[in-house]
């Protein structure tokens, strides 16, 4: 339905939900809710927009305050978004491991970018913006911990894959965790309007945290105390910090996970890549893994068995990345041929 928006913050949300054709199992009802469709190009708009109209009603964020978070990329890029649609500055902390793409990005639309080194990890961008938000009394969005970002989810994704799949099955939802915000207010949805859904949770292989069933250690406002011990670095970026997010802590002690998956870093990329090249849906890293999860699910599931997969952002995150290292920018051999094959247009030899 066309319709005019008053502002770009209004068409965030109402995604849409795919079946997946070549790469689906024989007999299996594979769909994917493709996130890439948000304005700015990732599930984290949603988490932007939440936050920050909520500190709006409560008063926690005042006009023309400045508003700080620590982030892999998505949330920053979604808060930019917003923060220039409502006047706010913004700063991040991001650490360096992250993609150039999402640097740019955000200082393109007008925040500013704090580097962190690697070594600190995800809990080092953390403390840093804490303790900027502390000395200048910035508003500190705190995605990991805000229950505002999981109500977002609730209000939203739910709905949306709850109406999507009305009158019809669906066994499993799966997801992966950055903050834990889509998982914990898709769940409690899920859990309580379509109980016949189970809801499996991804994460890396090389960071088993979920996996390994270690507590996470947390200080009182339920931030990481430290960094998690299962945690290793890998490739998926937005996915799985070094520490497990209350968020996601809060959905795993409600119960409302069936299932933890652990996925490759080369999965991750293969199924990425197939995407694109099989199903023409172009999305990033962490969207690759959550499918690979996905898939891992239909290995035993029965005939009719009908799964919905969160693909979290759009590829063009990940043009500097590893994802896109095989990706040439010149002409390969084949083209080459196929250049020459005509006379026009020829570069000298």
């Amino acid at each position: 339905m066309n319709k005019k928006f008053a502002n770009i913050l209004e068409t965030v949300g109402n995604t849409p939900v795919v079946r997946i054709n070549k790469l689906a199992p024989a007999g299996i009802n594979l769909f994917v809710k493709i996130e890439a469709f948000n304005p700015l190009g990732s599930v984290k708009d949603r988490l932007a927009l939440g936050v920050i109209e909520d500190a709006e009603r409560n008063g926690k964020l005042k006009p023309g305050q400045t508003v700080i978070e620590a982030t892999s990329g998505n949330t920053g890029i979604g808060l930019a978004m917003v923060c220039a649609a409502k006047g706010y500055p913004l700063v991040v902390t991001m650490a360096e491991s992250f993609s150039v793409e999402r640097r740019k990005l955000m200082r393109f639309l007008g925040a500013k970018v704090i580097i962190t080194p690697a070594g600190v990890r995800g809990t080092g961008m953390v403390v840093k913006a804490e303790e900027l938000a502390a000395k200048n009394g910035w508003f500190l969005t705190r995605q990991f911990e805000n229950e505002a970002n999981a109500d977002m989810h609730s209000r939203t994704t739910a709905k949306e894959i709850v109406e999507a799949f009305a009158g019809d099955r669906l066994d499993w939802w799966v997801t992966g965790f950055g903050t834990g915000g889509t998982l914990k207010g898709v769940s409690r949805v899920l859990a309580k309007e379509r109980p016949d859904t189970k809801i499996a949770v991804c994460e890396p292989a090389d960071a088993p945290m979920l996996t390994s069933g270690v507590k996470q250690e947390r200080r009182a406002d339920g931030s990481p105390a430290a960094g998690h011990p299962s945690w290793k670095s890998h490739p998926v970026q937005g996915w799985s910090p070094d520490f497990i997010p209350k968020l996601t802590g809060d959905a795993v002690e409600a119960g409302n996970v069936d299932r933890i998956l652990t996925v490759t870093g080369p999965d991750a990329m293969r199924w990425s890549r197939q995407l694109a090249r099989e199903e023409g849906i172009l999305v990033g890293t962490s969207s690759g893994a959550t499918f690979a999860g996905a898939l891992q699910l239909c290995t035993d599931a029965p005939k009719g068995t009908t799964i919905l997969c969160m693909l979290p952002d759009t590829g063009e995150r990940y043009l500097s990345t590893p994802l896109f290292a095989d990706v040439p920018v010149d002409m390969t051999e084949e083209e080459t041929a196929i250049a020459r094959s005509t006379p026009s247009a020829q570069f000298p030899t």
